[in-house]
């Protein structure tokens, strides 16, 4: 399991390390994948769509937060359409000022940018509809995991929504050493979103992916 690691800071450090050397584009962001960014947002969007809305149950669409947010890939063409103000946060500052041009006039409706790891990041209670957590989870350790969820339900609105979408492996955890990530097989991430206190309240696979990568499961926690 992730807790096994040996160096809990030099897991972190390592990445850290890793993505700031990583070009601020949507390419560096998808690790050379940027052809698949068009296919990802529909999904998201597809997914995403069925919870908001004005009715009993729905989910709002004051304010969402993009975690591990990058550039804003995310926030430009799935949260920003659908929400009236964003909060982004990641660990690297190059990203997060390269968002501010990315973003473009529609980075007006941006209301923060906070530069701080997942593990150390605490929502503000009660102010987000959606917490969007994408290609993420991987670079927490099983426990940190565990307390940034408990964190994210407290930062929810009435009837929202935290959204994680993310590579699955197929069988237990797959270590990566070069951007110091693992990899869980779907059962384990289940497994720690029960153990956080939140259920599932939905689960798909993205469609249309290459072959060669591993597949991506989108979860919608309350």
């Amino acid at each position: 399991m992730v807790d096994a690691v040996e160096d809990e800071t030099a897991f972190y450090s390592k990445a850290e390390r890793y993505w700031q050397e990583v070009p601020p584009t949507v390419d560096g962001m998808l690790g050379g994948y940027g052809s698949i960014s068009s296919i990802d947002i529909n999904g998201s969007k597809k997914f995403l769509q069925r919870f908001l809305g004005d009715g009993k149950g729905k989910t709002g669409t004051s304010c969402a937060l993009d975690c591990g947010a990058g550039i804003g890939r995310i926030t430009k063409r799935l949260l920003l359409p659908l929400f009236r103000t964003v909060d982004l946060v990641d660990v690297t500052q190059e990203f997060l000022d390269k968002a501010k041009t990315y973003l473009g006039e529609e980075g007006k409706r941006v209301e923060n940018y906070f530069c701080c790891g997942l593990q150390d990041f605490e929502p503000e209670p009660g102010r987000y509809d959606v917490i969007w957590i994408q290609w993420v989870i991987g670079h927490l350790t099983d426990d940190h995991l565990m307390r940034f969820l408990q964190r994210c339900q407290k930062g929810l609105r009435p009837d929202g929504l935290i959204v994680v979408k993310d590579n699955v492996a197929y069988e237990g955890v797959v270590l990566d050493e070069v951007d110091s990530s693992v990899c869980r097989e779907l059962a384990l991430v289940r497994d720690l979103v029960c153990k956080a206190g939140l259920r599932v309240l939905h689960e798909e696979r993205q469609e249309n992916f290459p072959d060669e990568i591993y597949q991506v499961y989108t979860l919608a926690l309350r």
